[in-house]
């Protein structure tokens, strides 16, 4: 049996495809995404919803403010002493996750409601002081 190939060798101008359907990619209406405000629009409206637009935002990077947060569990595990500073370590805010069994004074940025409620009834203190108000709070 002759190949496919070579059965068009020589004799067939257009390899069975009529005239101009063999051209590019005239048969399948254009490549990629042409047509779809024309020809392929019901294509578009059926398979790709919510295809043509923008959708959400982005804030500029300069105002995103992204925590480094802790949980109180974490902070249990780590702290050796009585005392501990996470604003020096590079957390700005202290949350509410995991047990804490001994009294701890924890210096942190900001704190949520039940982290500062857990740490007070295993009999500990959160002092929250933003980094203007730390350097007053040392000096004292």
């Amino acid at each position: 049996m002759v190949s496919r190939t070579n059965k068009f060798r020589g004799r067939s101008r257009y390899h069975g495809r009529g005239k101009k359907a063999g051209r590019g990619a005239g048969k399948r209406g254009g490549r990629g995404n042409a047509g779809l405000n024309k020809h392929k629009v019901m294509t578009r409206l059926k398979f790709m919803p919510g295809h043509w637009g923008m959708h959400g935002f982005n804030r500029h990077p300069g105002l995103r403010v992204v925590n480094a947060s802790i949980n109180l569990g974490v902070v249990a595990e780590i702290a050796e002493g009585d005392s501990i500073n996470l604003t020096e370590m590079g957390y700005d805010k202290l949350l509410g996750r995991g047990k804490i069994d001994r009294p701890l004074e924890i210096i942190v940025s900001e704190a949520s409601s039940k982290a500062i409620q857990k740490v007070e009834k295993a009999g500990g203190t959160v002092v929250v002081a933003d980094d203007e108000d730390w350097g007053e709070w040392e000096e004292e």
